[in-house]
């Protein structure tokens, strides 16, 4: 019998291609670990409800989400950080004077600061998603926030950085970063479901592609990075295997052993 590993996979760029498309090849691979007994699961910096569809799909109910903020274990909430409100409320209004418009998401849902900004509809439309945020300013009052999306171009996040030690600021489009607590990654999110199932370091595999995956290539003892991932983000990785257009997660679990060539 193989013996049980735990394997995470990124989204964007690592489970689905550029058009946001899950390759053939990438869910027959993926039904294969579960049939073998393997234990899968996402880790993202997607909110939950952007990727309801594709857990569904590839019935995974193990997530890491918001880049370890909300993490859960077999349909079960394991683990949330929230972001401070108070240092939140001060960043966007200092947002809104700059006319950089926010969103803040929780577990359920994404609302804007202001009705309308192109900034906001040219990220969200890459995420091809069946979701848009609507406008509610005040969105923040009163419930837990995960992660909010500051919209801005490349470089004027420097002033936030510098002002607001309670956050990490993780860009992810031209036009758009992520707002993360102090701290927060994926690879904290692991360390929480790897607390939960006890998998000895050499049955611990991750794949990932971005600058937000890289504390989790980094701490996974068996990381594999995409042949489409930076250099940066192949250098923090044990493996690199093809581009997600060319097979590559397929060809990363051949090359790790997980799946027969």
């Amino acid at each position: 019998m193989t013996e049980r590993s735990v394997i995470f996979f990124d989204i964007d760029g690592t489970l689905l291609n550029h058009d946001k498309k899950l390759p053939a090849s990438t869910k027959e691979a993926i039904s294969k670990l579960k049939e073998l007994g393997h234990e899968v699961a996402i880790a993202t910096g997607r909110a939950p409800f952007m990727f309801a569809d594709l857990r569904e799909e590839l019935d995974i109910h193990t997530y890491v989400s918001y880049n370890g903020q909300y993490v859960v274990l077999n349909g079960e909430v394991l683990h949330t950080n929230p972001l401070n409100i108070d240092a939140l409320e001060k960043l966007t209004s200092t947002a809104l004077a700059n006319e950089h418009p926010v969103v803040f998401m929780d577990h359920e849902d994404m609302k804007a600061n202001v009705p309308e900004h192109s900034y906001i509809k040219e990220s969200i439309e890459t995420l091809k998603i069946d979701r848009f945020p609507t406008h509610d300013p005040h969105y923040y009052n009163g419930r837990d926030l995960y992660q909010t999306l500051l919209f801005c171009p490349e470089g004027e996040e420097k002033q936030y950085e510098q002002e607001f030690q309670d956050f990490d600021f993780i860009r992810w489009h031209p036009v758009s970063v992520d707002i993360l607590p102090r701290g927060g990654s994926k690879a904290k999110g692991i360390e929480k479901i790897i607390e939960k199932l006890g998998f000895p370091e050499d049955r611990q595999f991750a794949f990932g592609d971005g600058l937000n995956d890289l504390e989790m290539l980094s701490s996974v003892k068996n990381s594999v990075a995409m042949g489409n991932a930076e250099d940066i983000v192949k250098a923090a990785a044990k493996f690199v295997t093809k581009s997600v257009e060319d097979d590559g997660i397929l060809h990363g679990l051949q090359m790790v052993g997980l799946l027969e060539r």
